[in-house]
């Protein structure tokens, strides 16, 4: 049984006739062409599949479309407004902190929601929100550096 569900995706409101239990991460790739967010372990453990909801970093393969109505979601596509690029996503670029990809979106919005609510983030504090965030290619290291040089340093002085 199908109905409709209404919520705020990257700014814009969207409506999609889906069942309620479809997943939030379905719904983003298949109804709403937003590719960022990927399926990796289906059990909210392994960080491919983050976006943000009210701000906070949850497992879309873990939501269920019911919990998901009415609430605000931020996929890595709308981390930056325009054509621009977040500061984050830049920082990998530059330290070159990216290789095969797969997480990378999920680490791109745990890291981005990290910098949100604390921009002048310490090292401790950056291997702590980017922990449920799994690298098979072992980049970790390099994210963590991109993610202190995002960081904003008027706040950090």
């Amino acid at each position: 049984m199908t109905r409709a569900f209404q919520l705020t995706v990257n700014g814009g409101l969207v409506s999609v006739d889906t069942d309620p239990d479809t997943p939030l991460l379905n719904v983003l790739r298949n109804e709403l062409d937003l590719k960022g967010a990927r399926f990796g372990c289906g059990l909210g453990l392994c960080g491919a599949c983050f976006v943000q909801m009210d701000g906070q970093v949850v497992a879309s393969c873990d939501v269920p479309m019911w919990s998901a109505e009415g609430r605000t979601v931020v996929t890595v596509e709308g981390l930056a407004p325009g054509d621009g690029l977040h500061r984050v996503q830049q920082a990998l670029i530059d330290e070159q902190a990216v290789q095969c990809g797969y997480c990378v979106s999920g680490i791109l919005v745990s890291a981005a929601t990290l910098l949100d609510s604390d921009p002048a983030p310490d090292e401790q504090a950056v291997v702590e929100a980017l922990d449920r965030n799994l690298c098979r290619c072992g980049v970790h290291r390099r994210v963590v550096r991109a993610v202190m040089n995002a960081a904003s340093p008027k706040a950090a002085s």
